[in-house]
């Protein structure tokens, strides 16, 4: 490929170099709105959806405005978990690897479940990029070992995650020690009314761009339900992996509880699970992650973090064993498929204390198909709306032919007989004209 459209940001020869190896062609919609603004030296607030390229959309901008020469912090990205900010550095490598001769940018990436010690000694000379969890880069400012007053722009990414996880006042505490004509660039899929005193305090006029999701959810995701009807949702879930028999399958649970206990339960059923939650220790964690990447594993059970702070890729399958309370939360996590172009398959398990979450779904433009298995057998069946929409409309004749066929005034011998004669006449006329419609 020797042309892409990113050129015309005119970014450092060795960044559209990067760009081409990376095989990117052509902006997605919150770069081609935030590239400019960064190279421009304004803040700025980006809310969209995940997977729409939000990590590219700072980090070229950001390596274009570093000065080599420079050898102090200049910028400092952080996030939630210690995946995203290593997959962050991932993609901050690719970019300054190629760098010209004598003018390497050095790139470091500080997470817990490291040796602290061993970080501070290695610290004598500052990185140019710092990527980091909130806690571990705020303990290293306190400590003096890194020096951040020298950066002047500071990334937060997945904002609303942080807010969730107590990291802000990290993220607070890292701002305040840096200079007062900071830039700062928050991303976040929501924007909570609790984060909107924190943008308060540091951004003045912040440009705030907002991508609208042209879907809901990527355009080759297919949406299955599939009904509890009160039987045991882990064999459910077994046959339902069986039956999709997966590249790479994500069963979401809503508590570290629940992961634990469905994973232990499709690994008694003979399958080889992985697990993502918040109780496992970093080393249990990086090994996890590692075992994945290296797909050893077909199926992995997770709770809602992963969703938002990982990014696995080559998933086929998305499970929802229960609707998450936040349906945001639906969002991201069936947006662990269909990545990149690929097609994918969500498959809930629902409850019928789940209707009024499944309409609201609906209403935000989901479409499912319903489904269920009949002697150990997959099928289709029609949507689950049309029952009750059929009673609805049985309801609404009984009440019609209430109000026409009433008491009279003067009443005869056996006129509740005719009354209800009428009355059945009438209904039976009105379903008749339902059924031909």
């Amino acid at each position: 490929m020797n042309e892409t459209k990113f050129e015309r940001f005119n970014l450092k020869p060795f960044i559209i170099e990067a760009v081409k190896e990376l095989g990117f062609y052509e902006p997605t919609e919150i770069q081609e709105r935030i590239i400019p603004t960064v190279l421009k030296r304004e803040s700025a607030i980006g809310q969209s959806q995940t997977g729409t390229g939000k990590t590219h959309a700072y980090v070229l901008p950001v390596i274009h405005s570093i000065d080599p020469t420079r050898q102090e912090v200049q910028a400092i990205f952080t996030a939630p978990t210690r995946e995203l900010a290593s997959q962050i550095y991932q993609e901050t490598l690719k970019i300054v690897q190629h760098c010209p001769q004598g003018q390497e940018i050095s790139v470091r990436l500080f997470i817990g479940g490291t040796d602290k010690q061993r970080t501070i000694e290695k610290l004598k000379t500052q990185p140019q990029i710092v990527i980091g969890t909130p806690g571990r880069i705020s303990d290293l400012v306190k400590e003096q070992a890194l020096v951040v007053h020298s950066a002047s722009m500071l990334v937060i990414d997945e904002a609303d995650i942080m807010l969730d996880m107590g990291f802000l006042v990290d993220v607070d505490y890292i701002a305040a020690r840096m200079p007062q004509n900071l830039q700062m660039l928050i991303f976040s899929a929501t924007i909570p009314e609790k984060l909107k005193p924190f943008m308060k305090k540091y951004l003045e006029n912040p440009k705030y761009i907002h991508i609208e999701p042209k879907q809901v959810t990527a355009a080759k995701i297919e949406h299955y339900l599939l009904p509890s009807k009160h039987r045991n949702k882990l064999v459910l879930v077994h046959q339902a992996l069986l039956h999709f028999n997966p590249y790479l399958a994500i069963v979401f649970t809503n508590t570290k509880k629940k992961a634990d206990e469905v994973a232990d339960g499709l690994m008694a059923k003979g399958l080889k699970v992985g697990r993502i939650h918040g109780d496992l220790s970093p080393r249990e964690r990086k090994k996890m992650m590692k075992q994945i990447v290296d797909l050893e594993f077909q199926y992995i059970v997770a709770t809602d973090l992963a969703a938002r702070g990982i990014d696995i890729q080559g998933i086929s399958h998305v499970i929802n064993y229960e609707l998450p309370s936040d349906l945001d939360f639906y969002i991201h996590r069936v947006g662990r498929t269909a990545r990149a172009g690929y097609s994918g398959v969500a498959l809930t398990i629902y409850e019928d204390s789940n209707e009024d979450a499944l309409n609201r779904l609906e209403k935000m433009g989901i479409e499912f198909k319903n489904v269920d298995f009949q002697n150990k057998e997959w099928v289709e069946l029609e949507d689950r709306n049309k029952r009750k929409n059929r009673k609805k409309q049985v309801d609404e004749i009984d009440l019609k032919a209430k109000s026409l066929f009433q008491k009279p005034k003067k009443v005869k011998p056996g006129y509740k007989k005719k009354i209800q004669h009428e009355t059945e006449n009438f209904k039976k006329r009105q379903k008749r004209l339902q059924k031909k419609k």
